[in-house]
């Protein structure tokens, strides 16, 4: 028999762990809970978990924090619980590896769907990175090792990539020279439409584009076509 899938929610409100979990659990899925950062982190050493539910506001170590260290190790979805109204923290959550986000007060029955959502999605026999999972992957003046998330560049600088940048990027680079709409790429990352004015895809494309630009402000790897999207402007080459 399969077992339940497995919802850590760090969450630093008693009664929003309580109501949450109870709902969850009603909806066949196991739930532990943690009211900050350090008792998240001994969960994580002791156990294994297929979601981090996620509250950015905590004492200690708040969860842009948090979010940022989990997504560096690229082992745990992550979704990031937000203020309503605070776009800031939603548009940093993702920029920094959340794979998704739902603003306070929320509905149960909403979260729940976001929750199976990214499930499926981590479930999916692809991996995060495609075809090119288990290759290193040249393009421009850098080559990014998938295994690792490395990106590494002519002159032996190297970087390592979030959740969010590593999954934007290899999207693009399984597409080079192909013009892709905001939408298309927040369909192809997020796996849902995005809200009117959402700037996710743009935050996530600037944060690259000072990764692997030489100048940022005149972009030639990642470029923007006007009333299009963005595309790879370069060739890619793979070798395993």
């Amino acid at each position: 028999m399969t077992k339940p899938p497995h919802i850590l929610l760090v969450d630093d409100s008693a009664e929003i762990r309580k109501a949450v979990a109870r709902y969850l659990e009603k909806s066949d899925l196991r739930v532990t809970t943690a009211k900050d950062a350090t008792e998240m982190d001994g969960l994580l050493d002791v156990g294994r978990y297929d979601l981090v539910v996620l509250d950015v506001m905590m004492p200690g170590e708040d969860g842009i924090s948090v979010c940022r260290r989990l997504s560096a190790k690229g082992a745990t979805p992550i979704l990031m619980l937000t203020a309503l109204g605070e776009e800031m923290d939603r548009i940093i959550g993702l920029e920094v590896g959340a794979d998704d986000y739902l603003p306070k007060p929320f509905n149960p029955r909403e979260l729940l769907a976001r929750i199976r959502a990214i499930l499926r999605r981590a479930q999916r026999s692809e991996p995060l990175a495609g075809g090119l999972t288990g290759r290193h992957v040249r393009f421009a003046d850098w080559t990014l090792e998938t295994d690792t998330r490395r990106l590494v560049a002519a002159d032996g600088r190297e970087d390592v990539l979030t959740t969010s940048e590593f999954k934007l990027l290899t999207i693009l680079l399984e597409r080079p020279r192909i013009v892709l709409s905001r939408e298309q790429l927040f369909d192809l990352t997020a796996g849902r439409t995005p809200a009117a004015f959402d700037r996710t895809i743009d935050n996530q494309i600037s944060r690259l584009r000072r990764k692997i630009e030489a100048n940022p402000g005149r972009p030639r790897i990642i470029t923007t076509v006007r009333n299009g999207g963005y595309c790879l402007a370069t060739d890619v080459e793979t070798a395993p």
